[in-house]
This record gives C-alpha cells, sequence and structure tokens, in this order.
C-alpha cells in the first residue's frame, strides 16, 4: 500500500462530511461542466464523471437534472476554479482549491481566515510544488482482479491500484484522467466515483495543541461556500 492508499484512509471521513455542503459543491461542479463542454453527459466526459460523484453522494437525480437545466442558462453566472496555497500555524503547508464567481470576496475572506489563526496566505507557486496532483478512479470490482487490472491500466497511466469496502481504487497523475476515464468505460467497468486529489509529499506530525490549531484554521476554511477541497500536510 502506497500514499495514495493512506492519504485516502485519513481523509475517507472527512471528504464531503455535510451532505448539503456536498451537494452545493457538486452543484458548481455541474455548472463548470456544462459551461465548458454542453450538457449532454454522452458527449461531456467532465460531465458524466461529475453525475458519477453526485450519485455516489446519494443526489436526488431530480436535483442533478435540474442542476444540469440551470447550467444551460445563459443567465446562470459562471464559477472560476481559483487555488490558495498559505501555511497554518507550525509550518504546515495548505492548499485551498475554490469555485467562485466573486473572485474578490473569496480572496478576502480566504485572507481573513489565515489573519485570524495566525497562519499566512502564500503567493502562486509558494506552496502547490510539495503535493503530487493526481486523479482517483473507485470502480465496481465485481468479477475484477484488481492485480491483473492494475497491470493493463499501467499502460494508461496508473501507479496505484488497491481494493477495500468500497471497491477498486486507481491512482494516477492528474494528466492520465481522461485517458483512464475512456478506457475504464471502453471496458463497461462501472465508475461509481472519481476525483482529483492533491497529495502531500512530505507530511509533519504535530502535538495535540498544535493540531488544534491548524484545525482551527481548517474549519474555518472549510466552512466558506467557495471552497471545493483543501488539502494540508499535516500527519493524520
Amino acid at each position: 500500500m502506497g500514499r495514495a492508499f493512506e492519504f485516502r484512509k485519513a481523509r475517507k471521513m472527512k471528504r464531503w462530511a455535510a451532505m448539503s455542503k456536498a451537494f452545493t459543491r457538486i452543484g458548481k461542479d455541474i455548472v463548470m461542466a456544462v459551461k465548458e463542454g454542453g450538457p449532454d453527459p454522452d458527449a461531456n466526459s467532465k460531465l458524466r464523471a461529475v453525475i458519477q460523484n453526485a450519485k455516489a453522494v446519494n443526489m436526488p437525480k431530480d436535483n442533478i437534472e435540474r442542476a444540469i437545466k440551470r447550467a444551460s442558462d445563459k443567465n446562470q453566472g459562471d464559477y472560476k476554479e481559483v487555488l490558495f496555497e498559505g501555511y497554518a500555524p507550525h509550518g504546515i503547508a495548505i492548499l485551498i482549491e475554490t469555485a467562485t464567481d466573486n473572485n474578490t470576496r473569496t480572496v478576502a475572506n480566504i485572507r481573513s481566515y489565515f489573519n485570524k489563526c495566525n497562519g499566512s496566505l502564500g503567493t502562486s507557486g509558494s506552496v502547490e510544488f510539495m503535493f503530487d496532483h493526481t486523479c482517483s478512479f473507485t470502480i465496481n470490482g465485481e468479477g475484477l482482479d484488481p492485480e491483473e487490472l492494475e497491470l493493463e491500466l499501467i499502460d494508461f497511466g496508473a501507479e496505484e491500484v488497491f481494493v477495500d469496502e468500497d471497491g477498486i481504487h486507481i491512482y494516477a497523475p492528474f494528466e492520465n484522467f481522461g485517458a483512464i476515464q475512456k478506457e475504464l468505460e471502453s471496458r463497461e467497468i462501472e465508475i461509481i466515483s472519481s476525483g482529483f486529489d492533491r497529495i502531500p509529499q512530505v507530511t509533519k506530525e504535530l502535538n495535540e495543541e498544535e493540531v488544534a490549531d491548524v484545525e482551527k484554521l481548517l474549519e474555518k476554511i472549510e466552512e466558506d461556500d467557495d471552497v471545493q477541497n483543501v488539502f494540508h500536510s499535516m500527519k493524520e
């Protein structure tokens, strides 16, 4: 088991913890996918992936269809993906992925969280290089041999394949997402969910008091409606 497995295990219970927040995030993902590639999932691989993720968190079909319809409306505002980088207390690197329709508001909010919690908001590139940008897939493992599948998917960029109670998980560099998605679909393998992660190359262990300092900042960031994902280098 490699870093991807340990990373997933540590974050598993935290990702999409609040259902209403999950629906809001997926709604934004649907808007961005439709604006980029159109409302037809058959012709828009990014939208297919978002719909799979919506189903994985039990988002009702009606909600998904309404979100696609709203995203197709010319009056629907667009969201821009913006990455923020900085340091929490005790030297913990933080990456924040946001989807915003008002960058001025988002910048002000993120900066205020760092200032209030003794962190520091960094410049572009100051932290990102400390994380590996990866893509991941969770697939239905019924009837599949994980070891054989891993050997076959290496040609498409897969670096790690492992199994748990949720299915078979595939990790690869970010840029290999499209190739792996296409191959899985061509084999008619059910994709339960997919997404992107930023895995810290090095993690730092903190004591209980220091962890509380970092978590205070993380909680403020994660509560912001513009925030999609937060990654950090604290050992969990």
